[in-house]
């Protein structure tokens, strides 16, 4: 996490200079995003510890919701930011456009592309032996930055490589209507972020594809328990997904053992799975009188 943070840094830092100095708003949308960034990892960092200690009575699910609140603040920022920017930069079209130093643009974008690049391998190398969710997520950051950073350093260098008169009215637009796209773009993803974490915090259960993930993962292992019926209680919060699964029975006897050997052989099988679960296996009794199923 220290290569990332101190990546993040050193670009936020670099990003705003040239944003300043150059007046290109991409440039500008580029820093406010990665300063956000940098503004969220911090406190990520001192959550960590947090996030994997055990449920308790006062804390049922963990402390994995103190992550889903940041997510919420992290991307309704985002969204009102990327938002504003698109609004502004429209202003600048509708009023001729701005002029700034292309080239300038152009040189420093190849370098940040070169720089995540070398960011990314670091990591990259990194997680092999750590495999951390956290990491793989900083890691697809840093690639995507990287991508960008290369399409804006070609858009960039437009005026350089159509040196034609024809051309030249449509510079000054070049650098507000690179932003509005690259916003456009961006912009689904904060959104997304929002929605499901706020989903997340009122314990609403996740997606259908989620939720069928689960079922189809863990049902050839729960046909074993000869049950009436069989129904779920899936919950999100923050990086793990908890899964109850509730077995009802007709018989005034069932194997604790063999139930313990079952729940055993879901959680493997949701191991294998790139989300967090944490997974029970619950007997009920049918109620008398209840016809069954």
């Amino acid at each position: 996490m220290s290569v990332s943070l101190y990546g993040n840094l050193f670009f936020v830092v670099v990003e705003l200079f040239m944003a300043i100095f150059t007046g290109s708003q991409a440039v500008l949308l580029d820093a406010i995003y990665d300063g956000i960034e940098f503004v969220m990892l911090l406190p990520s960092i001192f959550l960590i510890p947090f996030l994997y200690k055990p449920p308790t009575e006062n804390h049922p699910y963990g402390y994995m919701q103190f992550e889903t609140i940041f997510l919420v603040i992290k991307g309704a920022t985002m969204t009102a930011v990327t938002v504003g920017l698109i609004f502004n930069n429209i202003n600048f079209m509708i009023h001729g456009g701005r002029a700034i130093s292309f080239d300038t643009v152009a040189y420093f974008e190849l370098f940040a592309c070169i720089l995540g690049v070398i960011v990314f391998l670091l990591l990259t190398k990194k997680n092999k032996n750590l495999n951390s969710p956290l990491i793989d997520v900083e890691i697809f950051g840093w690639k995507i930055d990287s991508i960008i950073s290369l399409g804006m350093t070609v858009a960039f260098f437009l005026p350089k490589i159509i040196p034609f008169p024809w051309f030249r009215p449509v510079v000054p637009y070049l650098d507000p209507a690179i932003t509005i796209v690259l916003s456009v773009v961006m912009l689904p993803v904060p959104i997304k972020t929002v929605i499901t974490a706020f989903r997340d915090l009122m314990l609403i259960p996740p997606e259908e594809d989620t939720i069928q993930e689960i079922k189809e993962t863990v049902e050839p292992f729960l046909e074993q328990c000869h049950g009436l019926n069989i129904h779920y209680d899936i919950v999100r919060t923050g990086r793990k997904v908890w899964v109850s699964a509730y077995v009802t029975f007709d018989k005034d006897e069932i194997s604790l053992s063999k139930l313990t050997s079952i729940q055993k052989q879901c959680i493997e099988a949701l191991r294998n799975k790139d989300t967090d679960y944490g997974f029970e296996l619950i007997p009920e009794m049918k109620e008398a009188g209840e016809p069954a199923l």
